[in-house]
């Protein structure tokens, strides 16, 4: 008998049941085990097909076993009162559904760097309303225990509030960057400016126009001539003397000095950087900061300047020897020449990537950056990891209220382009308008996202198989064609039940026109997916039983008038590896 699962994903699932065509598309694949009732089955070892008998009954597929078999009749509700408040969603998303359906809900996930502009409660408060999915903390910036209030209190907001936002923790890395300006907030460079750049040790208090850096051999590497570039080329510098531990700089490209930039020099139009590749990933204060982020239970860690799998590996193996119930992700910034050469094994190793077009853009030529930011979004969807889109996207918003249009065309391709989330720097941690900033994010997504929709461009990108074993490739071709059926039949969402979140992360990458319900057990795997294109995550306690757990999820979800009667969906699970396409009763 064929094991194969490929007769899952039919080009022609919309047609009547009973179409001779329809059956025969399954004939060509698999034997056919018939029956002498009016339904079909078709067998697989683990798995039955049915196509019902009924004309409005959508065939299922349910697991071959007698007592977790899913029947060819939708569920009964149940009584809505006893089971009402055990179901958690995102405040926000909640009333998004309520006010404008299913179809009106954002896909793209919006992530906000929290500075001194976004850091209080207020403020806090006023990005979760505004859709911000994930809380960024940057360890460049700020002490540890700045932090800790943060996180403290994106923590007390879920908790009163009722919002899933997640955290993530972003590491400094070990490439060489300034200082900070002595508590100055900034600096500006004006053209042909005199800057030296030091790595003396002062006190409280900076000379005027001296900038600290933070590596022992910078004056050793430099030479005469030599170009410098802060933040990757937001303000640029010529090197024209050197004195023992101080290099003296003219500005050639005015703008504003940042705290902490990163800085490189390039020499003969090529980046210097032999010096740069023999410093560690992760430093000693990234090991301390890791350390930190385990305790306060982050969901995230962001790894700067990642160069191999193997610091990936290493920072896994680390995080579960310190924190053996820890469900912390790791997420490799590509931001270095090292990342891209190495690009397929280190997302592989990782549990998602960042596009840092900032620090990228300072390594590779400018005209390069997007052709490397399309390849990185494309190899992460192959391989099941969400990526995020960052830097500079409304750079212009740190100091102005309205974008540039070249800024709303970029967010736009990155949509387009079916990114997980895109990311605010500068624009929310110290930013003039960072509840501006993510409200143009959001627009631009949902806009660009129905505009895909309306278009009908259903994606022809070829998902290959990333499963490592028989069971896996089974969950796989459950959710292309969960996926597939979703748009072929316009149903209203798909419903994926998932313990550890994977199956949920499955039927995300394929992209489906409709929203994706992820119900989960677990309050850590819930504010993960929080991370993932399309999925709004909730948290139900559900059991082994499909039939049961279908009923309670209808049940809460009418009591709180987020599906009615009549709404048609795909229910999935990695319960039992199972789906189900069905009315809500």
């Amino acid at each position: 008998m064929s094991q194969s699962v490929h007769l899952l994903t039919p080009s022609n699932l919309a047609v009547p049941k009973h179409n001779t065509s329809f059956l025969s598309t399954f004939n060509r694949r698999l034997p056919v085990t018939t029956t002498t009732s009016t339904t079909a089955v078709y067998v697989f070892p683990k798995l039955s097909i049915r196509a019902a008998s009924s004309d409005r009954e959508p065939f299922v597929i349910v697991t071959d076993n007698g007592t977790s078999s899913l029947g060819l009749q939708p569920p009964t509700s149940q009584p809505d009162h006893a089971l009402s408040s055990s179901i958690e969603v995102d405040a926000v998303t909640e009333a998004e559904l309520r006010e404008n359906g299913f179809r009106s809900t954002r896909r793209t996930k919006l992530i906000c760097t929290i500075g001194p502009a976004t850091s209080g409660f207020e403020q806090l408060e006023s990005l979760a309303v505004g859709g911000m999915n994930v809380a960024r903390i940057n360890m460049c910036h700020g002490t540890r225990e700045w932090h800790r209030e943060v996180i403290q209190r994106v923590r007390k907001l879920n908790e009163e509030k009722g919002y899933a936002v997640a955290i993530m923790m972003d590491t400094e890395g070990s490439e060489i960057h300034m200082g900070d300006f002595g508590g100055a907030s900034s600096a500006k460079a004006e053209d042909d400016e005199i800057w030296t750049f030091s790595v003396r040790a002062f006190g409280s208090t900076l000379p005027e126009r001296t900038i600290n850096v933070n590596y022992d051999g910078f004056a050793e590497d430099v030479k005469v001539g030599d170009e410098l570039l802060v933040d990757g080329g937001m303000v640029r510098f010529e090197v024209v003397e050197k004195l023992g531990p101080d290099v003296k700089c003219r500005c050639t490209d005015p703008g504003l000095l940042l705290p902490r930039a990163n800085l490189t020099f390039w020499r003969d139009g090529s980046l210097v950087r032999e010096r740069n590749a023999m410093l560690p990933t992760i430093s000693s204060k990234d090991w301390l900061d890791i350390d930190f982020g385990i305790a306060e239970g982050v969901d995230f860690i962001a790894v700067s300047f990642v160069k191999s799998a193997e610091v990936i590996n290493h920072l896994k193996s680390y995080i579960a020897a310190r924190s053996r119930d820890s469900d912390i992700a790791v997420i490799a910034k590509i931001e270095s020449i090292d990342s891209l050469k190495n690009l397929e094994e280190i997302i592989l190793a990782s549990d998602g990537a960042m596009v840092a077009r900032g620090d990228l853009g300072a390594q590779i030529p400018l005209e390069q950056v997007p052709a490397a930011q399309h390849r990185i979004v494309q190899v992460c969807r192959q391989l099941n990891k969400p990526v995020i889109v960052a830097s500079q996207l409304l750079e212009s918003m740190i100091e102005y209220p309205t974008p540039t249009r070249a800024e709303v065309a970029d967010v736009s391709e990155a949509v387009r382009q079916r990114a997980d989330a895109l990311m605010l720097s500068g624009e929310s941690a110290m930013g003039q308008f960072p509840e501006k900033s993510l409200a143009v994010l959001r627009s631009v997504s949902l806009r660009i996202e129905r505009w895909w929709r309306e278009e009908k461009h259903h994606e022809a990108m070829e998902l290959p198989g990333v499963g490592s074993s028989f069971s896996d490739s089974i969950s796989e071709e459950l959710c292309i064609s969960a996926a597939k059926m979703a748009n072929n039949l316009g149903v209203d969402a798909l419903f994926v039940y998932t313990k550890t979140g994977h199956m949920a992360s499955l039927l995300s990458r394929c992209r489906p026109d409709c929203p994706i319900f992820a119900f989960t057990n677990t309050t850590s795997v819930r504010r993960r997916l929080n991370l993932q294109w399309g999925l709004i995550p909730f948290r139900v306690s559900f059991s082994d039983d499909m039939e049961s757990n279908l009923n309670k999820t209808f049940s809460l979800l009418k009591a709180r008038n987020l599906i009615k009667s009549g709404d048609l969906v795909i229910a999935v699970s990695d319960i039992l590896q199972s789906i189900q396409v069905m009315n809500v009763p």
